[in-house]
């Protein structure tokens, strides 16, 4: 299951459900996740379901999924119910994908929430020769992923003060990879638009590419 993550945000409103005002965490949604599904199942030979599955992280049942897809964690807000749903799943050996926040403000924001569920733990530059960019396809430079209005008119690649991307990660004291975190970059625009014909054919595969290596290397670690 490509589980995205429901999560309480502040400015766009509580995302608690599909019944519910839909929050920064529904951004791409549903079509990002199921078109990356349909790349996914082609590529691989991982058994995927092929529809949407967004869950809330005080959903008891949310370590039935071994990777969690998480966006626009800028104005992420969470509630002490949704900490400790995300503490414990990663903890019983979850993994977690970080997508789609710009600059400084952002990053602060993500950096307070995270370190409510993982306090203590370090946030750390993921290097390339880690395992996770050659476990499926090699994968030898970060590339910056634009929003798509951008990407298709081929403005500026970067959002606020976001010029640079990283890939930057949480492990454990054994050295499991915890949390993923792609910052300054828009991977879930790439899958979302991959069928434009305008949309450029680099972003699109750098970022189902960088999608695949983590959803192999979180599967088989």
């Amino acid at each position: 299951y490509f589980t995205r993550v429901i999560y309480s945000s502040y400015g766009r409103g509580y995302g608690g459900g599909y019944g519910r005002r839909r929050g920064s965490w529904s951004v791409d949604w549903p079509k990002a996740d199921i078109q990356f599904l349909y790349g996914l199942k082609r590529i691989t030979n991982i058994d995927a379901y092929e529809f949407d599955n967004p869950v809330e992280l005080s959903n008891p049942d949310l370590r039935r999924y071994p990777f969690l897809y998480m966006l626009e964690v800028g104005a992420m807000q969470l509630t002490p119910p949704e900490v400790e749903g995300l503490h414990d799943y990663l903890m019983a050996g979850g993994f977690l994908f970080v997508d789609d926040f710009w600059g400084t403000y952002e990053w602060q924001n993500f950096e307070w929430e995270i370190h409510k569920v993982l306090p203590g733990y370090e946030i750390v530059e993921l290097p390339l020769d880690h395992p996770l960019f050659s476990n499926f396809y090699v994968i030898e430079e970060i590339l910056q992923i634009p929003n798509v209005g951008n990407a298709t008119r081929g403005y500026a690649t970067y959002e606020q003060d976001g010029y640079v991307p990283h890939v930057r990660a949480i492990f454990n004291e054994d050295g499991r990879l915890l949390v993923l975190i792609n910052w300054n970059t828009d991977l879930g625009d790439a899958w979302e638009w991959a069928e434009n014909p305008f949309y450029p054919l680099p972003y699109s595969n750098f970022a189902y590419q960088m999608a695949v290596n983590a959803i192999v290397y979180a599967m088989s670690h």
